[in-house]
C-alpha cells in the first residue's frame, strides 16, 4: 500500500516537473525609445525554443497597454513565437475612462508620422531580439490597434502579415497600387456601430485597387470589441455598444493561428 502509494506521488512529481520544463513561455516588462520619449512593452516568449523564430507585434486598444494586449502575447508565445505587446502611448500608461482613452488615441494618431514612428519603434525593438527571425515579422492589433497596423500595412511596411480585431477601417492615407507587401486580414461585427457598412465597402474597393492580398471576415450581429472578455463589464459602466461574443472570439483567433502558419512558413 505504501509503496504503491510513494509510486503515484513519484509518477505525478514526474509529470509536474517533465510539464514545467516543456512550459517555458516568460513574459518580462521591456523598454525601448522614440527619440526622447520611453515606451514600456511586454516580451513574451519560449525560453526553452532553439534558433530563431518568428515574431509577432501586438497593438492595444484605445484603452493602452494593459492586460489584455499581454494576455494575446503570451499566447502568441504559447505557438512559438516571439511576441512583444508594444506601448503606443508612451510610459505604458491606460486610460480608465473613454475620454482619457480617446484622447490618449488621438494624441498617437493625430500626426500620422507620431504613430509610425512608434510603432517602428517597436519594431526595431523585436528585430533586435537575439531569437527573432528578422524576415519573419507580423502584426496584430485590436480596435485602436487594428486601425495602427492597417495604417502600416497601407504605408509599405515589411512585415510578413497583419490582422485586425474590430479595428478602423477608415483612413484618409489610402493604400496605393502596389504599396501593401503584408497580407491583411481583418475580422469585424456587422453589427459594430462604430465600423459601419460603407466603411468596410470602402475598405474592401481600396484593398482590390491597392492589389493588395487580404480577407474580410464579417460576423453577423456582433459588436464592436468582441475579443474582449472586458467589453460587457465596459459596456455597462460607460454605456457604449460593446458586446463580447465567444464563438467570434475563439473562431478569429483560430483563423489567425491558421494565418500566422501560412505567412510564416510554418
Amino acid at each position: 500500500m505504501a509503496l504503491r502509494l510513494w509510486l503515484t506521488v513519484g509518477l505525478v512529481c514526474t509529470l509536474f516537473i517533465s510539464t514545467s520544463a516543456w512550459a517555458k513561455v516568460v513574459g518580462r516588462e521591456v523598454e525601448y525609445r522614440a527619440g526622447d520619449t520611453v515606451f514600456k512593452g511586454y516580451l513574451a516568449e519560449d525560453t526553452a525554443a532553439k534558433g530563431k523564430r518568428p515574431a509577432v507585434l501586438v497593438v492595444h486598444e484605445w484603452w493602452g497597454h494593459n492586460e489584455y494586449a499581454r494576455k494575446r502575447a503570451r499566447m502568441l508565445a504559447e505557438l512559438g513565437y516571439v511576441a512583444l505587446a508594444v506601448d503606443m502611448f508612451g510610459d505604458g500608461k491606460t486610460a480608465q475612462h473613454p475620454a482619457d482613452a480617446g484622447k490618449f488615441a488621438g494624441e498617437a494618431m493625430k500626426n500620422k508620422a507620431i504613430g509610425e514612428t512608434r510603432f517602428n519603434a517597436a519594431l526595431d525593438y523585436i528585430l533586435k531580439q537575439p531569437s527573432v527571425d528578422p524576415t519573419r515579422i507580423a502584426a496584430i492589433g485590436y480596435c485602436f490597434g487594428g486601425g495602427v497596423v492597417l495604417h502600416m500595412a497601407r504605408q509599405g511596411a515589411d512585415l510578413k502579415g497583419v490582422a485586425s480585431y474590430h479595428g478602423s477601417l477608415a483612413t484618409d492615407t489610402p493604400a496605393k497600387p502596389g504599396a501593401v507587401r503584408a497580407k491583411v486580414l481583418v475580422f469585424n461585427g456587422e453589427a459594430d456601430k462604430m465600423i459601419p457598412p460603407e466603411q468596410v465597402a470602402a475598405f474592401k474597393e481600396e484593398m482590390t485597387k491597392a492589389g493588395a492580398s487580404y480577407r474580410y471576415v464579417g460576423y453577423p450581429g456582433v459588436k464592436h470589441s468582441f475579443t474582449n472578455p472586458d467589453a460587457d463589464a465596459n459596456a455597462k459602466k460607460f454605456d457604449l455598444p460593446l458586446a463580447y461574443d465567444r464563438k467570434a472570439d475563439e473562431d478569429s483567433w483560430a483563423q489567425t493561428v491558421k494565418f500566422l502558419k501560412e505567412i510564416f512558413g510554418k
